[in-house]
């Protein structure tokens, strides 16, 4: 007997299922599911949106029967279900609304392409149908490199992966390590770590890996697409096929509401591969608060599987704990010392500089040099201190200290993500702006440096 927890690669939504209904008068219905969710071994739930005709058909006849593919191996699976009931509450209906509602909210969909209900099924039967292909043959041509990380490499990757993020050292190293663990242990190409603002309104990408310079400092709103989703929703989502759903989201959006597509403008653009074809998102949650997102994605529909979710759990609570010991724990020493002030520099022949121009824009705290957008919010108010206290003091050395406590930066008493701002404002410097250097002098304290004469200049309109 056939049993559902082997079909694991069937419940991944790569291929579509097809279900089968019939009504009292034996006039069948035939239509795609965009995934079937396995509830056990006996029960499986369908996701009810937009199927009218079907769920007509179920109360009439609770009897359906749904086609499972391997996307593999290509192989069918038959079941024969039973009806039994609809969920609109609870742990399942929310799991399976927060997966919709992330594509949804990818698609400028959210409050369209939702879902009404979870319909839970008994299974009553599971068959392969046979004969329908060959099994591929090994050495076909398949592309060794986009299969799943191998299960033999799971303990020694979480030994690795936990040895480095002991080493770290401050938060920025922390970041790196794991990101490079990440690629180095299980190959995954592609991520990015993402932490939550002051409000905790938006989250704002403060490491990656796999885009290059692109992308730090890209934010993204809490309950926008699939990283906004799990921050809202404390849940990880992993998505395969994600072109399909996302092609298959906006198909039915369209029938709802031809005039609901969004565009969201930003500053800096999420990073991202343009074909991704699976997604994967971890909430970092520590103390039941939200520490940052996880994220990673590959051109591979299959590129992740159940155990790559469950070993980013266990990688990110160790993260998110680490990130709330490291704050803390610079808070507190950072509290035992005293800011110190470095005096003017001397006065040394007057030489010839670059003239480096820098705009703040005093109601959105924006900072551009030149022409270019450089950053904004409370990184931005950070910059313009230090900027202004340079340029009318020749000072150089500042504390986190004394930022925590300046009132004009706008800081929460509490959990105020001074440290991961800072490093945020240092690789958007180090991308878009070399001349300006905050480079680190002891626990807490850093220092200004520039090889260009600032010319600094303030408006109250963008």
């Amino acid at each position: 007997m056939i049993r559902l927890s082997e079909l694991q690669r069937c419940f991944g939504g790569v291929l579509p299922a097809i279900i089968s209904t019939c009504s009292r008068d034996g006039i069948p219905n035939v239509t795609y599911l965009s995934q079937v969710f396995l509830v056990g071994e006996q029960h499986v739930a369908l996701s009810r949106q937009f199927f009218n005709k079907t769920s007509k058909n179920l109360l009439e006849n609770p009897y359906a029967n749904v086609e499972l593919i391997d996307p593999l191996t290509l192989q069918i699976y038959d079941i024969d279900l039973r009806f039994e009931r609809s969920e609109t509450s609870g742990g399942l209906f929310e799991t399976m609304s927060t997966r919709i509602q992330a594509i949804a909210s990818q698609t400028g969909m959210s409050g369209i392409f939702k879902l009404l209900s979870a319909d839970v099924f008994e299974v009553l039967a599971v068959r392969e149908i046979e004969g329908v292909l060959a099994p591929p043959e090994p050495g076909d041509g398949a592309d060794d490199e986009l299969a799943p990380t191998s299960l033999r490499t799971e303990l020694r990757a979480l030994s690795v992966v936990a040895e480095r993020l002991r080493r770290a050292r401050d938060l920025d190293e922390l970041l790196a390590l794991l990101l490079d663990a990440l690629h180095g242990e299980l190959g995954f190409g592609h991520t990015m770590l993402l932490l939550p603002d002051e409000n905790g309104k938006r989250l704002y990408t403060v490491a990656s890996r796999g885009y290059g310079d692109v992308g730090i400092g890209a934010e993204v709103g809490v309950g926008e697409g699939l990283i906004g989703t799990v921050a809202e929703s404390g849940k990880t989502l992993r998505i395969a096929n994600l072109g399909g759903q996302l092609r298959y989201a906006r198909t039915a959006g369209r029938f709802a509401d031809p005039d609901s597509e969004q565009e969201k403008r930003t500053e800096i653009p999420l990073p991202g591969l343009p074909d991704a074809q699976s997604q994967l998102a971890i909430p970092l949650m520590a103390n039941g608060r939200l520490a940052g997102v996880l994220a990673v994605e590959s051109r591979n529909s299959l590129g992740f599987d159940q155990w790559h979710e469950t070993f980013l759990e266990v990688i990110g609570h160790q993260v998110a704990a680490a990130i709330e010991t490291m704050m803390l724990r610079a808070e507190t020493e950072e509290a035992l010392s005293l800011a110190r002030v470095s005096p003017p520099p001397l006065t040394e022949p007057a030489l010839e500089k670059r003239v480096l121009k820098l705009c703040f824009y005093c109601n959105d705290d924006c900072v551009f040099v030149g022409d270019e957008y450089l950053i904004r919010n409370v990184p931005g108010r950070i910059l313009w201190k230090i900027l202004r206290s340079y340029v009318d003091s020749g000072r150089t050395d500042f504390s986190n200290r004394e930022l925590r406590l300046d009132p004009s930066l706008g800081l929460p008493p509490i959990k105020d993500n001074l440290e991961s701002r800072l490093i945020l404002l240092r690789k958007r410097l180090e991308q878009k702006c070399p001349e300006l250097k905050l480079l680190p002098k002891s626990r807490g304290q850093f220092r200004f440096e520039t090889n260009c004469a600032l010319e600094l200049v303030e408006k109250n309109t963008a």
